[in-house]
């Protein structure tokens, strides 16, 4: 069955072919408390055939999100910690982010803000909020970067968008402006030259951090967004969260890398996914996510490379947690692990070494 706008309901997914009848009320149950959100792109990649589709696994509803751990939270990583006011989040000194919005179009099973995002979320900010949260970025002469979260910003009407540049371009210490979406893989079709434009101003970079798991979210009409954007001037960003039965593989994850790549989008973040509730069937160790790093030393062009980062519970920030090449020998010296395993010396003690 095709497709032809989004999806919202678990009843949406069964009659689509995407949700099997005997997970229906299992869904409808989860939907209770997450929202569901599928777009026609997205609903053209299931493969409704696999039980195990990967990109299904992100976005169809599984009674596994009932199942809350001791250790997992509402705010995983602090972001209202860091709040000072209803849309800023000031846990860096030199950067906040903007929430204008917290709605997206379409809703990661894994979400780290799932009990913000969503229909019956934190909604979009008025016109007084967002007021209030451009005053605190120009009164913070040390905010360098601001970025644009949510919830998906570039859900956003062009209109709206080319409205908050406006807002920031006058402010002299802001000189990146720095966008987190879905849009250009789950619908690319927004990404028209109106859209485009409004993501820039005067004086300011504009970067746009891209969102995809697997390769095949890569398609075609995806990477021409890709190129619309990065033919505007603006520079594009990947990011990943690393995910079980999804792109836990060395394999995988080289061909999302080099995908990114391929639509000038240079690989940034691998995201060890963060402790939200109902997500522990997708979290793996952090050892087994060090290993698949690993694995991509040396295979991969080092434009490929992510950095494999976890946010610390709390509110602590991001920390970067692949496993260390680098040893200390004594005297001096380190012990240096190369991309297959070998170890060296360095400074070496002998021109053969």
């Amino acid at each position: 069955m095709k497709v032809d706008r989004a999806i919202r309901t678990a009843a949406g997914l069964a009659e689509a072919g995407l949700l099997p009848a005997d997970r229906l009320a299992a869904a409808e149950a989860v939907a209770s408390s997450y929202a569901i959100a599928v777009t026609p792109a997205v609903a053209g990649l299931i493969d409704r055939d696999d039980p195990d589709d990967p990109i299904a696994r992100q976005f169809v509803p599984d009674i596994a999100e009932l199942s809350v751990r001791p250790e997992e939270r509402a705010d995983p990583i602090g972001d209202l910690t860091h709040s000072p006011l209803e849309g800023i989040v000031h846990r860096y000194p030199d950067r906040v982010l903007l929430k204008a919005v917290h709605v997206c179009p379409v809703y990661c099973r894994f979400c780290f803000r799932r009990e913000m995002v969503g229909p019956e979320g934190l909604g979009t900010l008025s016109p007084e909020a967002l007021e209030r949260a451009v005053a605190y970025i120009a009164g913070h002469p040390e905010i360098w970067e601001v970025i644009l979260t949510g919830g998906d910003p570039l859900v956003l009407s062009a209109r709206r968008l080319a409205d908050i540049m406006a807002r920031l371009a006058p402010i002299p210490h802001v000189k990146v402006v720095r966008f987190h979406t879905r849009v250009p893989v789950v619908e690319p079709e927004r990404i028209d030259a109106l859209l485009v434009g409004a993501l820039k101003a005067s004086g300011k970079a504009a970067y746009l951090a891209v969102h995809a798991n697997h390769p095949r979210e890569l398609t075609a009409a995806a990477r021409a967004a890709a190129a619309r954007l990065a033919d505007a001037g603006i520079v594009l960003l990947g990011q990943t969260v690393l995910l079980r039965g999804i792109n836990d593989d060395a394999a995988v994850l080289a061909e999302l890398m080099r995908g990114f790549v391929e639509a000038r989008i240079k690989p940034y973040y691998l995201h060890h996914p963060d402790l939200a509730p109902g997500t522990a069937h997708f979290r793996m160790s952090i050892a087994e996510g060090q290993a698949l790093i690993a694995a991509l030393r040396g295979r991969v062009s080092g434009l490929c490379q992510p950095t494999y980062v976890l946010d610390i519970p709390g509110g602590h920030g991001k920390a970067p947690i692949a496993a260390g090449t680098v040893r200390a020998a004594g005297d001096g010296c380190y012990t240096i692990s190369d991309w297959q395993g070998g170890e060296h010396l360095y400074p070496p003690t002998s021109k053969g070494e």
